[in-house]
């Protein structure tokens, strides 16, 4: 409800926070040349990531050769550092492009990893419209920020 809710503002988040370089605060996990991975501020599980390029672009097909091969290279690393770090059952990885896809940050290209879990679904977004985390994102930050140093 709090992202809901909130006023939206004009600025994209997912061009801002890489400029700001508070990558703690910002929850970005790593920089590569043409893209970023960054931890989702609103997530659907623990260690919900994305990875997004810098430049702001809505489609796929606007992506430079260049920039997709990291762009999914990072997803595959992405997708090493959670089994390795948080070993959860499966991942959804996916790219909602366009509103009606269901895109919250629709003119800047990015792909969610969402890490699940057997049973990770239960009846508390069905009755109280909520969703239960049960790690904060700054621990979830740190402990795979420190796999990444490692």
């Amino acid at each position: 409800m709090e992202y809901i809710e909130k006023p939206k503002k004009a600025d994209c988040i997912l061009c801002q926070k890489p400029k700001e370089n508070n990558d703690e605060a910002n929850l970005i996990l790593f920089r590569g040349q043409s893209n970023f991975v960054i931890l989702n501020a609103f997530p659907y599980n623990p260690g919900h990531l994305m990875v997004a390029p810098y430049r702001h672009i809505a489609n796929l097909p606007d992506l430079a050769d260049e920039e997709a091969r990291e762009h999914f290279d990072l997803v595959k690393k992405s997708l090493e550092l959670l089994e390795e770090t948080l070993k959860p059952a499966g991942f959804n990885i996916g790219l909602n492009i366009g509103k009606v896809a269901g895109a919250g940050i629709e003119g800047h290209l990015h792909t969610h990893i969402v890490p699940r879990w057997q049973g990770d679904a239960n009846f508390m977004p069905v009755l109280s419209d909520t969703r239960v985390i049960s790690e904060a994102l700054t621990a979830t930050y740190r402990k795979l920020k420190a796999s990444l140093t490692q």
